[in-house]
């Protein structure tokens, strides 16, 4: 593990989040794709399954998004307002069998706001620790998804959605044709 639990369940789930929004795609397109989200990446507290929160959880992605494409200054201006606007107040907590780990907000929290916080905490983590580096676009040339390089010889280099099979198949008929002419 690089970073704390805590921090790389929040990088996974802010790159996710992000992932779920697209030209072409709508991951979130109803209460239940937020339920099963919410699942998925082992939120606990306050869920309130309505259109109104996937709304302001859908508004949060195109905020974390940038967090993958500015620089260092902008990306802390980012987190800052994040947090401020959150009104987070870090604190060791304790719950669901899990070791103590930092929750900023309490966990009645709006979902959208713990998101945020999540995200900002983990994102603030890489700051200090010199890793922003971790943050990377997807290489594959149909892809525009995000993800967060947690490996430790920092070699991945696509997302979650496939990418990696795809260019691999690619790269195979790509040497089997080189092989057949």
């Amino acid at each position: 593990m690089l970073f704390a639990h805590d921090t790389e369940c929040a990088l996974v789930a802010a790159a996710a989040l992000v992932n779920t929004a697209g030209p072409d795609r709508e991951g979130l397109p109803d209460v239940a794709a937020l339920d099963g989200f919410f699942t998925a990446h082992s939120w606990t507290g306050r869920h309130e399954h309505t259109d109104a929160e996937l709304r302001e959880v859908r508004a949060l992605r195109s905020r974390l998004r940038r967090l993958w494409d500015v620089d260092i200054d902008e990306l802390v201006a980012i987190v800052n307002a994040l947090l401020r606007d959150s009104h987070a107040l870090p604190q060791l907590i304790r719950h669901d069998d899990e070791p103590y780990h930092l929750h900023a907000v309490p966990r009645d929290a709006p979902l959208a706001t713990r998101m945020a916080v999540e995200a900002a905490m983990a994102m603030a983590d890489l700051v200090r620790t010199g890793e922003l580096g971790r943050l990377r676009t997807c290489e594959h040339p149909d892809c525009d998804n995000v993800l967060v390089d947690l490996s430790k010889n920092r070699s991945r280099r696509f997302c979650d959605a496939g990418c990696g099979n795809r260019a691999a198949v690619t790269a195979y008929r790509a040497r089997r044709a080189a092989s057949h002419s």
